[in-house]
């Protein structure tokens, strides 16, 4: 029964790695959530072709047990004791070979989906580095950079009064606030200008005015919080990078992730697995063994928990990516002048706009949490075993 029980196990085992590590990982690019229905699946698969042994198994021990209750003999009693022994045995054998076949697949997941998320934070740092510069932003957000406004400041210098006129410092003369009170207050204490003058030249940079002064705030706090942004998502490839060598550790695969990717060295990755698995199905035959089958497991399910784990953290980041691009796009749509002024709007502001909202989906879809509920998870962390 024992010999059965192994042939049983191997073969099992055998089919589900030569079926998953034939295929190379992410070949059809499922997402994650796919991934973990797929697991699901299977945990309930390797179930499933364990429950007919369990219980005959179960109806050999119930047989065994009532036969001692009525069995008089000593010798026949201790045969029976001896029996259901090696049955119990059997029945932690098989128990173990279920675990081992489970702590593969989830293991082999794992491994598919720490590379979607190695991908998704890759495509996150590419788009915060593409995100509009601090200089940039100062561009459009300060009315000292636009000819128009430029212009005006230069006739006003030139029709000063000699008296009471004076010039800013570099830093005053840059500065958004002081340049713009210093420019009016010249333009209407100007005894030279005429009216006319004086309204002609409000009128080329008023929507200038109006937008720079409005939305300055606004769009240096939307940088701001990118470049903070940006500074989470590089914590959290360097939690994904760390995560990688945790997880690869026990197969004794010691290249880094980015190298891993670089170079497409999943076939190598494979390999190393395939020789872990290899031991660890070679080993927990005898008593002596199963200690060191139990610790090559420990070491799967804690690389495993720890993807887990890391998993709440990607969601946690995006969550609050999502609610600070929703924010922007909300900031971004409150200029209320803007079809009035859409010839002096700056481009740069349109394509910022563009790129926020376009963000905001991005946010929902490519970078969007994995889903994954309360039970889903009991049976990604613990799989399913009727017979516990």
């Amino acid at each position: 029964m024992k010999r059965l029980i192994l042939h049983l196990a191997f073969t099992i085992s055998l089919a589900l790695c030569n079926t998953i590590l034939a295929n190379p990982i992410l070949e059809k690019k499922p997402t994650i959530e796919q991934h973990f229905e797929e697991l699901i699946i299977k945990i309930k698969s390797i179930n499933d072709s364990y429950r007919p042994h369990y219980s005959a198994l179960q109806e050999q021990l119930t047989q065994v047990s009532q036969r001692l209750k009525t069995e008089t003999s000593i010798e026949l009693q201790v045969a029976l004791l001896l029996k259901k022994d090696a049955l119990k045995e059997q029945w932690e054998l098989l128990a173990l070979n279920e675990e081992k076949d489970i702590s593969k697949i989830r293991y082999i997941k794992g491994l598919q989906i720490i590379k979607i998320l190695y991908e998704k934070t890759l495509s996150l740092d590419h788009h915060f580095s593409s995100v509009t510069t601090l200089s940039e932003i100062n561009k459009i957000s300060n009315p000292n950079y636009y000819p128009e406004f430029a212009s005006v400041k230069d006739h006003i210098n030139q029709k000063k009064e000699k008296k009471g006129g004076f010039d800013l410092s570099n830093i005053l003369g840059n500065n958004i606030y002081t340049s713009v009170i210093h420019s009016f207050v010249s333009l209407f204490n100007n005894t030279e200008s005429s009216k006319q003058e004086k309204e002609s030249s409000l009128k080329d940079v008023e929507c200038i005015l109006d937008f720079t002064l409005r939305m300055h705030n606004d769009l240096n706090t939307i940088y701001f919080e990118t470049v903070f942004l940006q500074k989470s998502n590089d914590n959290i490839m360097n939690e994904l990078q760390q995560l990688f060598v945790d997880y690869t550790k026990p197969i004794k695969y010691r290249t880094p992730l980015k190298e891993c990717r670089q170079n497409d060295d999943w076939d190598l990755v494979r390999e190393h697995l395939s020789d872990y698995l290899t031991k660890m199905e070679e080993s927990g035959i005898s008593e002596s063994e199963k200690h060191r089958t139990q610790k090559m497991l420990i070491n799967l399910e804690f690389s495993i928990d720890r993807l887990l784990q890391f998993i709440t953290q990607y969601n946690a980041f995006i969550d609050q990516g999502g609610k600070f691009y929703e924010k922007f796009e909300i900031m971004l749509d409150s200029y209320e002048n803007e079809s009035q002024c859409e010839s002096k709007i700056p481009v740069e502001y349109k394509n910022l706009k563009a790129g926020v909202t376009i963000a905001v989906e991005k946010f929902k879809t490519a970078y969007k949490p994995v889903e994954i509920n309360g039970s889903k998870m009991k049976e990604v962390l613990y799989g399913i075993n009727e017979y516990d």
